[in-house]
This record gives C-alpha cells, sequence and structure tokens, in this order.
C-alpha cells in the first residue's frame, strides 16, 4: 500500500456530505474517501450586499450551521454552495423554464465566472475556502437553449446549465480553472483542505 493509498483508506475522520447534489456526491466518492451523505434543506437566501465569492461562502457556512447534530470528534462535515457570477450579478438556479432561458441568453457569446465554496466543518474547528473557474460560451442559438431545457431539466444547477451536460459539449469555447469546479466541487482544493485539517 503507498502512502496515498494509506492516507485515504485509514483517513481518521466519518466524512458526512451535506448535499442533495449527485455531483457533488459522485466527485468525492471519485476522490477515494468513505462518507455518509445526510443531505441538508437550507433556504438559499444570502444578505442583497454580497457579491461574488461572498456569496457561496456566507451559503456554505449557512449550510454547516444548519446542521441539527453535534459533530464527534472525528467526524467532519462538508457542506458547498456555487454561483454563476456574470455581467455584476449572481445566476443562481432558474425557478423554471422562462427563468432557465433568460439565464442562458445572457451567458451566450460571454464568459462568466463559477465560484463554489466550501465549509469544513468539524467539532471544535472550521474551515471555509473557494475556487472560481472562467467559463467562456459561444453564441448559442435560440433552438439550442430550448432544447437543452426541453430534454435536460437543469433546474438544480447555477446558471441554469450542467458542464457536464449537453451545453456543454456543444455551448463552451474553453474553461480557465478547474473542470470540477464548475460541476460544483473544487475536488483538488477539497482534497488539500481534507489532508490539512
Amino acid at each position: 500500500m503507498n502512502s496515498i493509498e494509506q492516507t485515504i483508506k485509514e483517513f481518521p475522520y466519518q466524512l458526512i456530505l451535506g448535499s442533495n447534489s449527485p455531483r457533488r456526491q459522485e466527485l468525492l466518492k471519485s476522490l477515494g474517501f468513505d462518507f455518509l451523505n445526510k443531505p441538508l434543506n437550507v433556504e438559499e437566501t444570502y444578505p442583497v450586499d454580497l457579491l461574488a465569492e461572498e456569496i457561496p461562502l456566507f451559503l456554505a457556512e449557512k449550510k454547516a450551521d444548519a446542521y441539527d447534530d453535534d459533530l464527534k470528534e472525528n467526524e467532519i462535515l462538508i457542506t458547498a454552495d456555487t454561483i454563476v457570477w456574470c455581467d455584476g450579478k449572481a445566476f443562481n438556479k432558474p425557478a423554471n423554464f422562462v427563468e432557465g432561458k433568460k439565464m442562458l441568453e445572457t451567458l451566450s457569446g460571454k464568459m462568466h465566472e463559477v465560484f463554489t465554496a466550501v465549509c469544513l466543518k468539524g467539532a471544535n474547528k472550521q474551515t471555509t475556502f473557494f475556487d472560481v473557474s472562467k467559463v467562456y460560451f459561444k453564441k448559442l442559438k435560440q433552438e439550442e437553449i430550448e432544447y437543452y431545457l426541453t430534454n435536460y431539466s437543469p433546474y438544480d444547477k447555477a446558471g441554469g446549465y450542467g458542464v457536464q451536460d449537453w451545453i456543454g459539449y456543444i455551448g463552451i469555447d474553453k474553461i480557465e480553472g478547474s473542470f470540477y469546479n464548475v460541476m460544483g466541487l473544487p475536488v483538488k482544493e477539497l482534497y488539500e483542505e481534507l489532508i490539512k485539517f
């Protein structure tokens, strides 16, 4: 067993992922750590004066604060939040087709930033960090937007799209930064922070 395998297999903490997101569950599983999933239902509201990365940092901590059980000494709760930031405003999850269409029309032909913040909370310690990626969309055709929204229902995704979905295949020119951060979890940073914790 090499040292990395040993570090992951013998990781001294029980990880608890407080997320409804299947993408976050899949990414954490792919890192190799065992974890329990305990989704948290938190109203994703935040003070109106927050900008860019301040929003997901606030929401990741708000989700961690909503965890009801007392954390044991050997447990780490992981919560996260992702927003799309374009033209000086935040794009969260679209409520319906019309909202999703407006979002994708705004992102079309432009660069936007995706901020994901993660909060790690232990019994006596808490750390919060974020990553940012720049995503460049081609000019999307109306029929591409409508086809995507009708067939892929991206209503649980910030900005109204999933980078790993059809729209990502046909619509994204390039990404500067982490692809996985755009999916909803900056796994490189998470791995490093867990090892430090």
